[in-house]
């Protein structure tokens, strides 16, 4: 059934309010995908603080061009679905090349990351770098490795003092 001008209206207004909030975007092909696994990238997504949300490209084009951003959806082909990162720039991609490589029916078209539009690549990239987590543990570890390295240097020398004196004790 087709949709009203309203309803459109709607749409576009609730896509522009998206695009304003949003800290980064993927768009996605998601023809083909059963809505079983969509639900659960819906799921995976939503624990995270992103979203999917399903537009026409006309629609979304229009929304673009309300929000004041030029682009043409030339390379946006089958069913267009928007991955919104309300909370976090990294987590968009890398749950949505996550959920690309067990299901190969979800293709990633783009994106959008720094006011900049990406190429599908570019998404890769971003998808590749550790979390916020991630890096904060390689920092505290490489901090305490050489107090560490120094501890066990302090221990050798007095377990062979207790090692050479237990041998003299015999």
């Amino acid at each position: 059934m087709p949709q009203t001008k309203e309803q459109k209206k709607s749409i576009v207004d609730k896509l522009g309010k998206n695009i304003k909030e949003q800290k980064s975007m993927v768009f996605v092909d998601y023809q083909g995908l059963k809505a079983s696994d969509i639900f659960n990238l819906r799921k995976k997504l939503k624990e995270k603080g992103c979203y999917l949300m399903v537009s026409k490209k006309t629609l979304f084009k229009i929304a673009l061009k309300k929000e004041g951003l030029e682009y043409e959806p030339k390379n946006l082909k089958g069913q267009l679905g928007l991955v919104f990162g309300l909370e976090d720039e990294i987590s968009p991609s890398k749950i949505s090349y996550q959920f690309s490589k067990t299901n190969d029916k979800l293709k990633i078209l783009g994106g959008y990351f720094e006011k900049k539009f990406i190429a599908f690549e570019d998404v890769i990239n971003l998808a590749s770098i550790p979390s916020r987590e991630e890096l904060l543990a390689k920092v505290v570890g490489s901090i305490s490795s050489p107090v560490s390295g120094f501890v066990n240097a302090l221990q050798g020398n007095i377990r062979g003092l207790v090692y050479i004196l237990s041998n003299i004790k015999k």
